[in-house]
């Protein structure tokens, strides 16, 4: 108990020195209130936006397209690499295009979806698909291909079909890689829709920390992004903690 208190007070120190610093310099006049607003201001923001159930409409949208899109990614992203890390003929069928596609920025695709999808739904989700989708693939496949090769190889021998291999030998071998391409991808999604919602939207954090810039009212930015952050770790725990359920050996290696 007394480790756990000590960890936590640790991970508290970096926060705490910041907010103290913010503090100070606005307090003190020492950076303008145009360039960094104050904690109250901050604080008076996101309590008005909560009241009022603004803040929470526009975090759930973002989190809607966010599932949307990061859902499609994980599915096709694990499809694709599986698929591609067990098989010689798919990597060399899909593995050009994936490298090429792979070296567009996530922000020269909005302006081309938009022309595709209008400023609907549609592009949002196509964006963060996009944005998390090679994560999720290249990490899956990386993990595939490190498989103990000797393995595979006994499977082969004792006549394990593809599906037998998979379950048996490349998961288990490959979930610690998967897990971070779906950590990877989850934080990917994150900047893609709020970038997707600054360029081309009427709803959403980004949209609104967009419009509050446009407007001056940095508070409100502020405020949009510790939703940003909020909501991110949130999401993070969530997947840390399907991550342990679905190796409960590697726990037990830690606590070992």
């Amino acid at each position: 108990m007394r480790t756990k208190t000590l960890n936590l007070l640790e991970m508290l120190v970096l926060p705490a020195l910041i907010l103290l610093a913010w503090h100070w310099s606005t307090v003190t006049g020492a950076v303008p209130s145009i360039v960094l607003p104050t904690l109250s201001a901050v604080g008076s923001s996101i309590a008005g936006q909560l009241v009022s159930g603004r803040l929470q409409s526009d975090v759930l949208i973002s989190v809607s397209r966010i599932l949307k899109g990061y859902g499609l990614a994980v599915v096709f992203g694990l499809a694709f690499g599986v698929a591609t890390g067990m098989s010689a003929h798919v990597d060399r069928f899909f593995g050009g295009l994936f490298r090429a596609i792979r070296q567009i920025p996530m922000v020269a695709w909005v302006p081309l979806l938009v022309m595709w999808f209008g400023i609907g739904e549609e592009s949002k989700v196509a964006v963060i698909f996009l944005a998390s989708f090679f994560q999720v693939l290249l990490n899956t496949i990386d993990g595939i291909q490190h498989c103990d090769k000797r393995l595979v190889e006994v499977g082969k021998m004792y006549r394990l079909s593809p599906w037998q291999l998979f379950q048996k030998i490349y998961l288990p071998s490959a979930l610690p890689q998967i897990f971070v391409g779906l950590k990877l991808g989850l934080s990917v999604s994150w900047m893609a829709v709020v970038a997707a919602e600054m360029i081309a939207a009427s709803s959403g954090i980004g949209f609104r920390i967009n419009d509050a810039r446009a407007l001056l009212d940095y508070p409100t930015v502020f405020s949009g992004m510790i939703a940003i952050a909020v909501a991110g770790v949130l999401m993070d725990v969530v997947l840390s903690l399907t991550t342990r359920a679905c190796m409960p050996w590697e726990r037990s290696e830690s606590h070992g």
